[in-house]
């Protein structure tokens, strides 16, 4: 792996859940759209990995993009959050199963690394317990080894990351977490990963914030900037800070989402997306 040929870490990231069947089409649909940061996770339950590699695979067999050119990420999922389609050998210790779903991510992916490789949820409800410092070490050896550029946590509390932090070797480089307008779009874990350098990455943006979005003040700026209202919500988070992720199926979407960095929005503007549900 040349260091001087790895793909910096995007400004957008195209999220492959939920796609099902679809999900080949939909990934040659973004890298074709110009999405070159792709999210999915070794968790068949909701993400079809192997699909996602296919979509990869051919396009760079057209030569419309290369390996070099790709953010690629995936998740380790504890059994918990797996259905019987497991990717590792449910009575192996977790950190063999951290391998063993790293090795099958690699061959579905067709790809020897990793730009990022995230703990997908703690195991714990509350705080980490052993299997999270387990897996969280099997993580930092495949780090270690040039296997994983970074690594990353999702679906975690602060409390949580603030002990990840504290513990860990190879802290993590990016947060996954689902963001809410009510809770001031995540504000107390986006803090602390301002504090120690920790790109937040944002999800379900849309879907977790329907009522807000469709308040008029939200579409009045829409219309003012003659863009969509996921592109003036994508620029919102990047104005934040955040990385942000987006699932659209539609091509047009895909384009529109991509668009968000060019828009020009008021610090006015900004101020009341932040507090949209104050």
């Amino acid at each position: 792996m040349n260091s001087n040929s790895l793909a910096p870490v995007p400004p957008f990231l195209y999220g492959t859940a939920w796609k099902e069947a679809r999900t080949e089409e939909l990934v040659l649909l973004a890298l074709e759209a110009g999405f070159r940061g792709i999210d999915s996770a070794n968790q068949r339950k909701h993400y079809f990995e192997a699909a996602v590699g296919a979509a990869l695979r051919k396009a760079m067999q057209r030569g419309s993009v290369t390996r070099a050119e790709l953010f690629l990420q995936t998740k380790f999922t504890f059994a918990g959050g797996q259905d019987h389609r497991l990717p590792y050998d449910a009575r192996a210790e977790h950190a063999t199963q951290v391998e063993q779903s790293f090795a099958s991510s690699l061959e579905h992916l067709g790809t020897e690394y990793l730009d990022s490789y995230v703990l997908h949820g703690p195991h714990a409800r509350t705080g980490l317990d052993q299997a999270d410092w387990d897996a969280w070490r099997a993580m930092e050896r495949i780090a270690e080894r040039g296997q994983a550029r970074f690594l990353g946590v999702s679906n975690v509390d602060l409390a949580q990351l603030r002990a990840l932090v504290a513990g860990a070797a190879i802290r993590p480089a990016f947060v996954q977490n689902r963001c809410y307008a009510r809770t001031g779009w995540d504000r107390a874990v986006r803090a602390f990963c301002g504090e120690h350098g920790i790109v937040y990455q944002g999800f379900s943006l849309l879907t977790a914030n329907a009522r807000e979005l469709e308040r008029p003040e939200v579409r009045a700026i829409a219309r003012r900037v003659n863009a969509t209202v996921p592109a003036v919500v994508f620029r919102f988070a990047l104005a934040l800070g955040m990385l942000p992720l987006t699932g659209t199926s539609d091509s047009a979407h895909m384009r529109a989402d991509l668009q968000a960095p060019a828009l020009d929005l008021t610090p006015d503007e900004l101020r009341l997306l932040e507090t949209i549900s104050g």
